[in-house]
């Protein structure tokens, strides 16, 4: 039988260490609560879709929807706390916007992050999680370097893994969005480059590509009419509430199902409204000009891609693009594609292995988890697996958004330190 690598006992270890366990990390400091914990994370240092942090890029979400503010406005992670101490809390305000920018809003994620250098080893990738023989309060967690963690509890938060259509494999010159500005150095020239998918992504890498690329021509591809805007209203924004887990959590399949279709439109292959406008007079002005670099392929799919090289030598795509109205296609040569075609959950059972078979679903097959945010097991896993970011089908649409991030790792906090008997010996906490 496996033994602990390092001999202890862990009450919590984190499979990795973006801005979902960077946030239990604080909660469980910031609450005082005396669990040992340990992160795990295969990313060689700190970082959050660093392909995707263009210029100008801003946040969807307030600034105040930080690691921290709606669970403790006082606490000393705060993204306010990290402008005064860049110097740049009062130009921030200066700034005029609840929303900072993508770049920005990873710095701080990385300033917060540095504070537990300490206790998360990356570069480390997790192969497995398995069940200690004879102690079913125990969980081992096992490192492609041959260690092994054991732990009382386990956090899963694996992230999203970037989709690609059925048949699309990447290649070096076909992208998911996700790697934009990894790859985008080994283009040294460009004529032509397509764009993908109708969501926020598809739109920033079209504006961002149209930009960088003043000779080329630039093409979106989407099977839409045009790019449908965000509904960030103020009554619609309510569905990202900390409260509204709790309505969503208690409410029948059919009515979750019903809230889900509604309001898609919040997250879901959607655009920020000034985003579109700006792209619509950008190529209206092309158009008035008589040099139109900006296409919108709309109603259409990318039928096939194959790579091709250029008179050069240069390594180039040919693709098929076809009309969704009527059928027609359209052979065209680019020097890249990217597909802005979103993300999915990793599925938290990919790890479990065995353990796999003690999880318990409902009859639609998702894994049923507790509003705690814990895998509901049978009776021969008492060890506590938690899982972020793969439970929009149990607590709703903000489960892979940082919009509750604070107020849900607050709540795992809490939930492992009642397991460990930790709250027992609080007696601030002892009521919660």
């Amino acid at each position: 039988m496996p033994q602990a690598s390092d001999g202890r006992v862990h009450d919590l270890v984190g499979v990795g260490f973006g801005p979902s366990n960077l946030a239990l990390a604080i909660a469980v400091e910031e609450q005082g609560l005396p669990l040992s914990m340990r992160f795990l994370e295969r990313q060689q240092a700190f970082g959050w879709h660093r392909g995707m942090l263009l210029e100008d890029a801003t946040m969807q979400i307030s600034y105040l929807k930080d690691l921290v503010t709606l669970r403790d406005p006082t606490s000393s992670y705060s993204f306010l706390a990290y402008l005064k101490e860049r110097g740049r809390l009062v130009d921030f305000i200066n700034y005029g916007s609840c929303f900072p920018t993508r770049m920005e809003f990873h710095d701080y994620l990385e300033w917060a992050a540095a504070r537990f250098t300490d206790r998360v080893d990356y570069g480390t990738r997790v192969e497995r999680i398995t069940a200690v023989p004879g102690e079913p309060e125990l969980l081992d967690v096992h490192t492609d370097g041959g260690r092994v963690l054991r732990a009382r509890n386990v956090v899963l938060a694996t992230g999203l893994r970037p989709h690609l259509p059925p048949g699309v494999q990447p290649s070096e010159r076909v992208w998911h969005s996700h790697h934009l500005l990894h790859n985008i150095g080994t283009v040294r020239h460009a004529r032509r480059v397509i764009v993908a998918g109708a969501g926020q992504s598809a739109a920033e890498a079209l504006d961002h590509l149209h930009r960088t690329f003043p000779d080329a021509e630039v093409c979106a591809v989407f099977s839409r009419y045009g790019y449908s805007p965000a509904d960030d209203s103020s009554f619609a924004n309510r569905i990202f509430d900390p409260d509204a887990v709790d309505v969503f959590f208690g409410s029948r399949p059919e009515t979750k199902s019903l809230i889900l279709r509604y309001h898609a439109n919040t997250n879901y292959s959607v655009v920020d409204p000034e985003l579109i406008e700006a792209l619509y007079r950008r190529h209206y002005y092309e158009k008035v000009t008589g040099r139109e670099r900006l296409r919108f392929l709309n109603v259409s799919r990318i039928a096939d891609v194959v790579p091709v090289d250029d008179a050069t030598g240069e390594p180039q795509v040919e693709l098929v693009v076809e009309s969704l109205l009527d059928g027609s296609r359209e052979v065209m040569r680019a020097d890249f594609v990217v597909y802005a075609t979103g993300y999915r959950p990793i599925d938290p059972c990919s790890l479990l292995g065995d353990l796999a078979d003690d999880c318990l679903r409902d009859d639609a097959g998702h894994l049923q988890i507790e509003r705690d945010y814990r895998i509901r097991t049978k009776p021969a896993v008492e060890a506590g697996i938690y899982v972020q970011g793969a439970t929009e089908h149990s607590h709703g649409i903000s489960s892979t958004l940082l919009s509750n991030v604070s107020v849900r790792a607050g709540e795992i906090a809490e939930s492992i330190a009642a397991r460990c008997g930790v709250l027992d010996r609080r007696p601030d906490l002892a009521s919660l």
